[in-house]
């Protein structure tokens, strides 16, 4: 089992999962250059990928598609929503499309709806080898209907976007903040932080933030709310990094993996 965050940002967002030889995706933004590259140093071919799960049709979600399916043939897997809003995959003979849940050999995948301004978002549960993972990014809020399915995970790849007061202040329009903030916009430190609470329990072994705006954000800010945060709860927070928008930020691999 292997789980990287090979990028997470406005630039692009990549995610690789591997379990029992079976090599996903989640998402495929930046460049066909970056996303080979970054495969490479962890010790994965492009060849070898088996599917992309492409979650909303944003380009930092999907800006490689179209040169890395020029050299690779992966089962691509979109809603039909979304196919409406990707022109690289009109004419691409791999589809699959998925609603709910579906499996990848003996992965299980089911995917929730997120509040975005597209088409059609989602985000996704992942369980394989007895682990849950959430993948959830790039959403305003988050409905309290999806907490039982998202409680009690192993590991939650998690959006943290923006800091308010710097987002507040920060050189965007106001047409671009209020989106932002909005409730089809992404989460603020704050939000993500509160959310955690209500999700994680002691099963859960790491927290990864996702999507930390470089302009509206920090790393410091974002871990100082979700730390400060779980200390009102009083909660105890399990291990969390952020990750980057431009390196690999390892979250799982085999030589960490205990089998419980």
């Amino acid at each position: 089992m292997k789980i990287v965050v090979l990028a997470s940002g406005s630039e692009g967002n990549s995610t690789f999962m591997e379990h029992n030889g079976t090599r996903i995706l989640f998402d495929l933004g930046k460049n066909n250059k970056y996303i080979t590259e970054k495969l490479e140093s962890i010790g994965e071919d492009a060849k070898d990928i088996n599917a992309i799960i492409i979650s909303h049709a944003h380009v930092d979600h999907v800006n490689a598609l179209k040169v890395f399916l020029k050299k690779n043939h992966p089962e691509v897997y979109v809603t039909k929503s979304m196919l409406e809003e990707i022109e690289d995959l009109k004419d691409y003979s791999n589809l699959v499309f998925y609603e709910d849940d579906f499996y990848l050999n003996d992965i299980h995948i089911s995917s929730i709806h997120s509040s975005h301004d597209v088409m059609d978002g989602r985000n996704f549960i992942v369980e394989m080898n007895q682990e849950k993972i959430i993948y959830l990014t790039d959403t305003g809020y988050l409905n309290r209907k999806y907490f039982p399915v998202l409680k009690d995970a192993d590991y939650y790849l998690f959006e943290s976007n923006h800091d308010i007061e710097m987002l507040m202040e920060g050189p965007y329009p106001k047409m671009t903040k209020q989106r932002i903030l909005g409730t089809l916009g992404h989460l603020s430190n704050k939000d993500s932080s509160f959310y955690l609470t209500k999700l994680v329990t002691n099963k859960t072994k790491k927290i990864v933030l996702l999507h930390l705006s470089k302009t509206n954000n920090t790393e410091e800010k974002a871990m100082e709310m979700l730390k400060e945060t779980f200390k009102d709860y009083e909660l105890s927070l399990p291990e969390v990094c952020c990750a980057k928008q431009s390196e690999v930020t390892m979250v799982v691999d085999d030589k960490d993996f205990v089998h419980r």
